[in-house]
């Protein structure tokens, strides 16, 4: 790996002294304030020449959004050929011209010098110079110290090591865990503005739980292999999140997905500044929508006492007889005026009669 990435070991050690060279003008040069902030330059000189990269995975990432419902038809229709399916998908990124590495390019491009500062900051740790780092940079950065943390200890760090650098293992672990759940929360919060805001919601897709999952996976992974980085790697790995964070913010509110919440918001900022122009038919559309909506009567909410009275009325009214309801003329005519059980009885009375139990006189 050191033969390897050794050219970019000595380029990203070249710029960090190039950055301590500039800032040692106004800070100490042993401090941690002349080492941090160069490799806080370091994450923005990088992320600048990432910006060609990042404008095409924004690209890439809205037409894997909008080819979704065409990638899972074709899913659909040859779930049983494989090779079919993975043609067509072929034939379908090549038409749209869509190329799903697109949207990792930046975090490819980004990680050969995450490696190398990892590496540089490793070796700073053990002692050893590297690239054009010299025995008395080397010295320089070992003694420099962000919040009373050496940049080149770790939080797993045994404690005879962490004082042979001047410092104490509880503030190296008090510097580290606060700068882990940073670094996991800009990432949570990165993915989670990107979900909720720049989104088609009216197309629901694999693409979107995928999405979701990773909110959650990459906080997890950053919060474990964390432990493992070097404070220097740590501000590293946090500046180019709160850089992603910053651009990421800055495309969705001008240049947001069709479709998402983002992208209605951004409308209703033009329409207010009059800049946006719209079709005359939409625009009657919805006023003919609002005016029917406010001629719409809602019924009367009635008070407590007559809803309660009215449910008592109804039942009251349900018991009638069928008998009642008749007109006079469809009732049954009874002799002499009687009720109808009299006129029973007295059917009773006039036919046959039942004879009498003997005990009954």
């Amino acid at each position: 790996m050191d033969t390897i990435l050794g050219p970019l070991y000595t380029a990203v050690s070249w710029i960090i002294v190039q950055f301590h060279s500039l800032y040692s003008l106004v800070f100490d040069k042993d401090s941690g304030w002349a080492w941090g902030l160069s490799i806080v330059s370091l994450v923005v000189l990088i992320r600048i020449c990432l910006i060609p990269l990042f404008v095409k995975q924004i690209k890439a990432t809205r037409n894997m959004q909008a080819l979704q419902p065409k990638m899972k038809a074709i899913q659909e229709r040859y779930k049983s050929d494989k090779q079919r399916q993975s043609e067509e998908m072929m034939k379908l990124y090549k038409e749209t011209g869509t190329n799903p590495l697109s949207s990792c390019l930046p975090i490819l491009a980004q990680s050969p010098f995450f490696i190398s500062l990892y590496q540089v900051l490793n070796h700073i740790a053990q002692g050893k110079t590297v690239g054009v780092i010299d025995k008395g940079l080397l010295d320089s950065a070992r003694s420099a110290h962000i919040f009373g943390a050496p940049l080149s200890v770790k939080f797993m760090d045994t404690a005879s090591k962490v004082e042979k650098l001047g410092a104490s293992l509880t503030d190296v672990r008090v510097v580290t865990v606060i700068m882990i759940v940073l670094m996991s929360l800009s990432q949570f919060y990165t993915q989670r503005q990107l979900m909720t805001k720049n989104v088609d919601l009216t197309v629901k897709t694999p693409f979107m739980q995928q999405q979701k999952m990773l909110m959650y996976v990459f906080p997890i992974m950053f919060a474990v292999f964390g432990i493992n980085f070097p404070v220097g790697v740590l501000v590293y790995w946090l500046t180019t999140n709160v850089w992603t964070l910053g651009q990421q913010m800055f495309v969705i509110r001008r240049n947001p997905t069709p479709g998402s919440i983002a992208f209605t918001q951004r409308q209703e900022r033009l329409r207010a500044k009059g800049k946006l122009k719209e079709d005359p038919e939409e625009v009657e559309a919805k006023k003919a929508a609002e005016v029917a909506r406010a001629n719409r009567q809602q019924p009367k909410r009635q008070p407590k006492s007559k809803r309660q009275l009215a449910g008592t009325a109804q039942p009251a009214e349900a018991g009638k007889t069928s008998l009642e309801k008749q007109p006079e003329d469809a009732k049954p005519k009874q002799a002499g005026g009687g009720s109808a059980r009299s006129a029973k009885s007295g059917q009773r009375k006039g036919g046959p009669q039942r004879p009498k139990h003997p005990t009954k006189k």
